[in-house]
């Protein structure tokens, strides 16, 4: 028979007891309560069975141990199972045993310099001006709640308000006429079903440029290294570039048509004569169909809307500054983050990679955005004419 010692600590000891007694006084629910908290509180991650499966937690009726019902647990053991100093485990379990729970108590700390009622009107200050720097937030908060702030501070109060910065998207700048022609067609065309905007061939133009050097608008580096020149963005001031015309429908992708510099009504007519038509009746093969191009000054020429109604073809009118809402500009925005990972070096291979990457777009993805369409109609009148998300 093993001998037990046990060591009683009077009211003049400074010793700190070794052992700690762990009773199953209601359940077995009550010790394992007692050993989740502790868990939890300082991330264990074993799962309940593991819990089980360790001979100092062995509890409860129809336990593999029967006499384990009233076992020593030693504080040792828990912080060496767990990982934790003594003195931490036996804190964790008075404090569980004064208050019945492990967490910290409230008020502790120092207290912040904004309270809650601050950080309303911060927030509201900062929707209201959404493109204010936070040194300008920094001294118009200083000036409002008369308390002497950083701009340390400020940042962190914005991420108290569930608020952060972000680099804002480029949209085109639509004046209060465009926004309400904008609304006006969307109204108009809200009622055309999916299978109607299938019957569009949509066709733009977009211009693409040899990449050079690093194009990564965030670097990793100390404060230090702001100078280093492993550390700069570099870009080249006047690139070499492509421009791009083609046509797409829900049906597939039509032909490509790639030249250098600008390009006037007449080239205009020639892209269209020899690239639109062979791909509308490849496409449509003898279905009617409407032929979708925006307002740029070539499309909008009296030669090219003359040589249209001569061909009789049949065109949909367009609002101005609205290129989020054709489809074939997910296209570009497609085909452009290919280049920007294969990063081509001359003009020859970026003009290889846009013909291939034109050629490998599903046509279910062509269908999705055709199909999204309707969608983005019912954003328009949501947002009465202004950008969408698209």
């Amino acid at each position: 028979m093993r001998a037990t010692h046990s060591k009683k600590v009077g009211t003049g000891s400074n010793k700190r007891p070794e052992k700690l007694n762990v009773y199953i006084r209601n359940s077995w629910r009550t010790n394992l309560q007692l050993i989740r908290s502790i868990g939890n509180m300082i991330g264990y991650k074993k799962s309940l069975s593991e819990w089980q499966c360790l001979p100092e937690v062995k509890m409860g009726r129809g336990s593999p141990i029967p006499p384990v019902r009233r076992k020593i647990v030693s504080q040792r053991k828990i912080a060496k199972s767990l990982k934790l100093s003594s003195s931490t485990v036996h804190n964790i379990i008075q404090r569980f045993r004064e208050s019945g729970t492990i967490s910290v108590r409230k008020g502790q700390g120092r207290k912040t310099i904004l309270d809650a009622c601050d950080l309303r009107a911060l927030r509201r200050h900062c929707v209201t001006y959404r493109n204010a720097t936070v040194m300008e937030i920094t001294t118009w908060a200083q000036e409002y709640f008369q308390k002497t702030l950083s701009v340390n501070t400020i940042h962190r109060a914005i991420h108290r308000c569930q608020l952060k910065l972000y680099r804002s998207k480029k949209k085109t700048y639509l004046n209060m006429i465009q926004k309400r022609r904008c609304f006006l067609w969307a109204k108009a065309h809200l009622k055309w079903t999916v299978a109607k905007w299938k019957t569009v061939l949509w066709s733009d133009e977009s211009k693409f440029e040899v990449l050079f050097g690093k194009l990564a608008r965030h670097v990793i580096r100390t404060k230090e290294d702001k100078d280093n020149p492993s550390c700069y963005q570099s870009s080249v001031q006047k690139p070499t570039s492509l421009m791009v015309w083609g046509c797409m429908s829900a049906c597939g992708m039509g032909s490509l048509h790639i030249w250098k510099g600008t390009i006037n009504a007449e080239r205009y007519i020639q892209v269209l004569e020899q690239h639109m038509l062979p791909s509308r009746r490849r496409l449509f093969q003898g279905r009617p169909c409407i032929f979708q191009h925006d307002n740029a000054r070539p499309h909008n020429a009296s030669i090219t809307t003359s040589w249209l109604r001569r061909r009789r073809i049949r065109v949909l009118k367009w609002p101005a500054c609205s290129p989020d809402l054709s489809p074939i500009e997910n296209i570009w925005c497609i085909i452009k983050r290919k280049m920007r990972q294969r990063r081509p070096k001359t003009v020859e291979q970026l003009e290889a990679c846009i013909r291939q990457e034109w050629d490998n777009i599903p046509i279910p993805k062509l269908e999705q955005l055709v199909s999204s369409v309707p969608r983005c109609l019912q954003t328009v009148i949501k947002r009465r004419g202004d950008a969408t998300q698209w």
